[in-house]
């Protein structure tokens, strides 16, 4: 039983009537139609799907996930009352520093499997030990292995403050925080609320929206801020429903796994640096063992929640502190959503380092483990 601050080994292991069940629902899937002639621009492609579909169901191991996924130690605690699942991978190296990684939204700490190897152990991917590091990877409130919320008020700010206390009991006082979608979020909230823990921040995406102190943009600026807004035009639909009315779409989510297939995959072929061909990044395999956590923990309703819970928390707090002081790089992966200048995030961040990756979109963990690994050692051992 969990409770307290116990921390206790955690293993994925589905029952396998959920697995059954899984199989029946995929065959009997009711299909809408789709306009002839039409793809991707009306949302998921029903072509493309199918397909997927139907390698989930005759050919996808989720067994062989799992003992990929239980290769690596985990663990579940309380925090604040929440469930909490998290990979813990100390180095062999003693002098490695702890380093947390935080995903977003639709992913869970599965995008950094391609990285913990060559952080904890860089000898054995041809780095140096001085780079090594202790990760810790924690499954978001609501996501994945973590398991559905329990209460409202899981907003990036309260996410932040059960990361400085996992930390803690981990045995981190000091450490570096790495973000991507609200990750970057939750890092830039831990930064705010504990900069001397905070030893460094290292964003791929910065918060939305930042604007220069004067409000006057410059000509590439502006270029780059209509971009952001004709994106946003074609693109926030998801924001809206979630961050409004979250429990309608949830339903559909808990009752049809084709439904969470199609929720997450066009965001993946729409968010990743693939020129349209999702699996030039990421494998059928990769993109089914995402949508079968989410499927098989019920967390597709869940995670949308903080969605609501960042707009509640927006509406009701006081206006934010100003720039953060923690040393922070940007690592600028070409196909990653509203990207800002370096001018102005270096009016709310303290920048240090601005890395323009040669390729990747929204995550960068996952879609080009080898260059977000380069630029975290670049910035960790300039610290």
């Amino acid at each position: 039983m969990l409770g307290g601050d116990d921390v206790l080994p955690f293993e994925v292991d589905v029952e396998d009537d959920v697995l059954t069940d899984l199989r029946r629902r995929l065959k009997h899937t009711r299909w809408p139609d789709q306009i002839p002639g039409s793809g991707w621009e009306r949302g998921t492609d029903g072509g493309y799907l199918r397909t997927l579909i139907d390698y989930w169901h005759d050919d996808f191991d989720w067994r062989a996930q799992e003992r990929t996924q239980n290769a690596w130690p985990q663990f579940v605690t309380t925090l604040d009352g929440a469930r909490v699942h998290f990979f813990h991978v100390r180095s062999p190296h003693p002098q490695a520093r702890p380093l947390m990684l935080t995903h977003g939204w639709p992913s869970t700490p599965l995008e950094f499997l391609g990285v913990i190897g060559p952080l904890t152990d860089p000898t054995a991917y041809g780095g140096r030990a001085e780079d090594a590091c202790h990760v810790v990877a924690p499954s978001m409130p609501g996501f994945g292995w973590s398991l559905p919320t329990a209460e409202s008020g899981w907003h990036a700010g309260r996410i932040a403050s059960a990361w400085l206390e996992l930390m803690r009991r981990l045995g981190y006082e000091r450490f570096v925080s790495h973000g991507t979608d609200w990750g970057s979020v939750v890092s830039t909230e831990m930064a705010r609320q504990a900069p001397e823990r905070v030893a460094g921040l290292h964003l791929t995406l910065l918060i939305s929206g930042l604007r220069p102190a004067d409000g006057v943009l410059t000509p590439e600026e502006e270029v780059q801020q209509q971009a952001n807004d004709a994106l946003r035009g074609t693109e926030l639909g998801y924001v809206m429903l979630q961050s409004t009315k979250p429990q309608t779409l949830a339903h559909a989510l808990a009752d049809s796994p084709v439904g969470q297939a199609a929720w997450i995959v066009e965001k993946l072929r729409g968010w990743t640096d693939c020129d349209g061909d999702l699996e030039s990044v990421l494998s059928k395999d990769e993109i089914l063992t995402s949508v079968t956590t989410f499927w098989v923990t019920g967390t597709g309703g869940s995670s949308g929640r903080l969605y609501y819970e960042g707009r509640v928390a927006a509406v009701d707090s006081v206006p934010r502190p100003g720039r953060i002081e923690v040393p922070t790089a940007v690592a600028l992966f070409p196909k990653e959503l509203y990207p800002t200048s370096r001018r102005i995030a270096s009016e709310h961040y303290d920048i240090v380092r601005w890395t323009p990756m040669a390729r990747g979109g929204h995550f960068g963990a996952w879609e080009q483990p080898d260059l977000l690994v380069t630029d975290l050692r670049a910035f960790l051992r300039g610290l």
